[in-house]
């Protein structure tokens, strides 16, 4: 919309004429009330009326005193043309609202003077002059109250924008780590692959490629960056079955979660570079190989997603660093990236030694099924 033009919308208009029919029901009843109860004598119903229709010229005037608010916004003194342009409106109104009113007068004769009420101009200008310092006391709440909805409006509409914008943001952000997890996945699996061919366990390979395939079109088909716990557990459950292909007996999955939470909104891809970190760093150095314990619960408001293996712990004492010492890598970093893009604060993330030995990986996120 372009600057000075103002669109009214019958909504508006409604509040106009409520707002307006309001003033002028409430300043005719006064009126009319305590001049009876003085004991004067007028034709109260002609009087009542002529007090009532003398707020028509300014209701009618309001969208323009709106759009000039807009266009000439009164918080700024210069230029002085600003000003003139209120000036003269809001003395144009009290002409015309004064031009009306003494039309009224002289047509119902609502005091009831004995004589007529007089030549039109002798009702008219003391009218104007009358009321035109009250006019302007009007005029300048109407821009007050313009100026301060249309400020409301206008913070609520950068708001929206900035909420808008933060989203996009966001969604850049995760998009730019998701691939960087899905290269980082597919590499690990096809040199897993060659693994299997080096071995000369073809048939595997080729199962393990078919389930790579099918797990890769699902993550190009579905960007969604929130998913249900159970579509997350289903990925989960394809990614598994292409490492069993890898290591065979040397890996057991034991997976602790409840139909209940399947609803759950988590980030999509957030378990699988977890369990890939626990299987990298825990299980792949150890030529027995180990366990994989994968569980979810919910409590106080929150979900909590824990991956704990057996393998060799966290070097003890120190700060948690992002390389492969302490086995966060990539994985643990960019889920930690996503988490905060996606909760702000409210999210937990830890990494800790599990007794007697292995290590624990735990998120926890608000629980919401929508």
């Amino acid at each position: 919309m372009e600057p000075g033009q103002l669109r009214i919308n019958p909504a508006r208009w409604f509040w106009i004429a409520s707002i307006w029919l309001g003033v002028g029901l409430f300043d005719a009843t006064q009126t009319v009330v305590s001049m009876r109860s003085e004991g004067m004598h007028h034709a109260w119903v002609s009087l009542f009326f002529t007090l009532l229709l003398a707020w028509l010229p300014l209701a009618l005037a309001t969208p323009l005193v709106l759009r000039l608010g807009r266009r000439y916004p009164p918080i700024q003194l210069r230029p002085f043309s600003t000003w003139l342009v209120h000036l003269s409106a809001c003395a144009g109104i009290c002409l015309v609202a004064a031009g009306w009113t003494a039309g009224l007068e002289e047509l119902l004769n609502p005091w009831r003077y004995s004589a007529n009420p007089g030549p039109f101009l002798h009702l008219w200008l003391p009218r104007f002059y009358k009321e035109l310092l009250s006019y302007l006391f009007l005029y300048s709440s109407i821009l007050a109250i313009s100026y301060g909805l249309e400020s409301r409006e206008r913070l609520a509409r950068q708001q929206a924008e900035t909420a808008r914008l933060n989203e996009q943001l966001s969604r850049a952000q995760l998009n730019a780590l998701r691939r960087q997890i899905e290269p980082h996945f597919l590499f690990n699996t096809l040199n897993a692959v060659a693994g299997l061919v080096r071995e000369s366990r073809n048939d595997a390979a080729v199962t393990m490629i078919a389930a790579l395939s099918d797990l890769l079109r699902r993550v190009i088909e579905d960007s969604s960056q929130e998913i249900s716990l159970g579509e997350e557990m289903e990925f989960l459950q394809r990614y598994l079955d292409i490492q069993k292909l890898r290591f065979a007996d040397r890996l057991t999955v034991t997976v602790d979660v409840s139909g209940e939470l399947f609803p759950a909104r988590v980030p999509s891809l957030v378990l699988q570079p977890m369990v890939e970190n626990a299987i990298q760093h825990g299980i792949a150095r150890r030529a027995q190989g180990g366990a994989i314990e994968i569980s979810a619960s919910r409590s106080n408001g929150m979900l909590t997603l824990k991956i704990g293996n057996d393998g060799p712990g966290l070097i003890s004492d120190g700060p948690v660093r992002e390389d492969g010492n302490n086995r966060t890598g990539i994985g643990i970093s960019n889920v930690r990236t996503r988490l905060q893009s996606l909760y702000g604060d409210a999210f937990d993330l830890s990494l800790r030694n599990r007794e007697p030995e292995g290590v624990e990986v735990s998120i926890s996120v608000p629980f919401r099924e929508k």
